[in-house]
């Protein structure tokens, strides 16, 4: 894909800004926190023993999913976390999993829940990522009607629709947001009351 200008412009000024919130914030308090808001969102999800959700491992600047992906496992969750492939396509393995065997790039269709990271979230749902479109490849594969969750800090959450996020045909809408503060439902589908499959 080739990039768009106007993304890359709004990429740089949004890392800039992560770099002071995220310098601004206590990430140990905002990882037991965001361990606690996705619990409660699993919950509302009815996911228990046995459900599958993608995650990530954070990196610097990120908000912390350490203890996301811990309380997930020990809530009986598989938790499948990513392997970014020299196409920039995702594989998949078992976050319990030592050896990080890939489980195949399908193995988001397993998930009954997917938690992304981002830059920005936009109130339409437009995600803005680190601009290598790693999800814009993985999101098709996963089932209809899973919901994707995008990861940020507080300050990051969705604002006003005078700041809307630059959105190409590939891009795919996400439906809620959650912070170490709570979850956005951006109110754009019925998520939260999808029958799983």
């Amino acid at each position: 894909m080739a990039r768009d200008p106007v993304k890359s412009a709004r990429r740089t000024a949004l890392r800039a800004r992560r770099r002071e919130v995220s310098a601004a914030r206590d990430l140990a308090a905002d990882d037991a926190a965001l361990a606690r808001q996705v619990r409660r969102l699993v919950d509302d999800l009815g996911l228990g023993a046995g459900s599958v959700v993608t995650s990530y491992a954070a990196v610097s600047g990120e908000p912390p999913t350490a203890a996301v992906n811990a309380a997930l496992v020990a809530h009986g969750i598989r938790v499948l976390l990513p392997i970014t492939l020299a196409d920039l396509d995702l594989d998949w393995h078992d976050a319990t999993d030592p050896g990080a065997t890939p489980l195949g790039a399908d193995a988001v269709a397993l998930a009954d829940l997917v938690l992304a990271p981002g830059l920005a979230v936009d109130p339409t749902g437009t995600r803005l990522g680190q601009g290598g479109g790693c999800y814009d490849k993985a999101l098709p594969r996963r089932r209809p009607g899973t919901p994707v969750v995008v990861v940020l800090h507080p300050e990051e959450a969705p604002g006003r629709e005078d700041q809307l996020l630059p959105r190409e045909p590939h891009d795919h809408p996400v439906d809620a947001v959650v912070t170490a503060e709570g979850v956005t439902d951006l109110g754009l589908t019925p998520w939260r009351t999808r029958p799983r499959a």
